[in-house]
């Protein structure tokens, strides 16, 4: 995408609908609470058919059936966002790719309310569940996508470096996108599984560090917590090479700090999650922040890709601009 070259016609898109991109976006990463709270809740089951609820469009709202009808209100109202989104899109976006993102993210949208009627009407099997949890995610990202190559600032970018180091700032901001994701499919798996408290403790693990994996749950349950670790210590060589080569460019700088704090902010999420023996608050804040690392890794890889060359991918011809930390 660095190379792009922005035409006239995509210069020309209106900043309203880049604003409509970014309200979208929100409302996703707020229906990723509000169905989180469904599972910290133990609600899922609360209204027993689909697509109405108990035979209604609005039940009375007592009980798990608040989170759960919530939930599916929620997502109703996101739905409609993305169809406005795609025609929108389709319409005012002249680049062909941007339109197939909004495309896209219908097709999602689409699927996961589909697996969310399923989900209800088998009574929540593990696979159907897991798979409605990660499509979220995959739907989150594509809407903060949109939201990030409509906006003015993406548009009037150019390359500002070339980057010789390896690997390069491109490799590792996909690298982490890909373990965010890989995370948050081990921690859609442990809370569908039942697997939450498998291990009570924290930071040891059955006053362990390496637990005996006596059941399915602490095996899953402890893949997390490592999956964790690494992810922890992939953002923090992210963030740290961003902030030596790149300190002074601020559509890499600011994401990435952003990055850095939310995922601090995760793990801090984790442990509380274990010490209140999984209370509603950490639990469902753990996933919605869970989201956030992984839209925020997504943004910052999109930037990087518009904003630093590859040298390998240009024989080498050019070297590193000196963007490096003066201070």
């Amino acid at each position: 995408m660095s190379s792009e070259t922005v035409s006239p016609d995509a210069a020309r898109v209106p900043h309203w609908v880049h604003r409509f991109a970014v309200f979208t976006a929100c409302a996703t990463l707020c229906l990723i609470f509000v169905g989180g709270l469904v599972t910290s809740t133990g609600s899922g089951l609360a209204v027993p058919d689909w697509p109405l609820s108990f035979g209604q469009v609005f039940p009375p709202m007592v009980g798990g059936v608040l989170y759960e009808h919530g939930h599916r209100l929620v997502a109703a109202f996101v739905g409609v966002l993305t169809v406005t989104l795609a025609v929108l899109l389709s319409n005012w976006e002249p680049r062909a790719w941007v339109r197939r993102l909004g495309w896209g993210a219908l097709a999602a949208v689409l699927i996961q309310g589909s697996l969310g009627g399923l989900t209800v009407l088998l009574r929540l099997p593990t696979s159907v569940s897991v798979t409605h949890a990660c499509l979220a995610q995959v739907f989150f990202c594509l809407t903060v996508t949109i939201a990030v190559c409509t906006s003015p600032r993406w548009l009037a970018s150019r390359q500002v470096a070339v980057e010789t180091a390896v690997p390069s700032l491109r490799v590792l901001t996909r690298v982490t996108v890909g373990l965010v994701f890989v995370q948050l499919i081990l921690g859609a798996l442990m809370r569908h599984t039942g697997a939450g408290l498998a291990i009570p403790d924290f930071p040891l693990s059955h006053g362990r560090v390496i637990p005996p994996f006596e059941s399915q749950g602490v095996l899953i349950h402890f893949l997390h917590r490592a999956g964790a670790l690494v992810v922890a210590i992939a953002i923090s060589w992210t963030v740290a090479r961003v902030l030596n080569a790149f300190r002074s460019e601020a559509q890499l700088r600011r994401p990435a700090m952003a990055l850095f704090a939310l995922i601090m902010l995760q793990l801090t999420l984790g442990a509380l999650t274990i010490w209140t023996q999984r209370a509603v608050t950490p639990m469902t804040a753990h996933v919605a922040v869970g989201a956030a690392v992984l839209a925020t890794s997504v943004i910052l890889a999109l930037r990087t890709a518009r904003l630093v060359g590859s040298g390998a991918s240009q024989g080498h011809t050019q070297t590193l601009i000196s963007e490096q930390v003066t201070a």
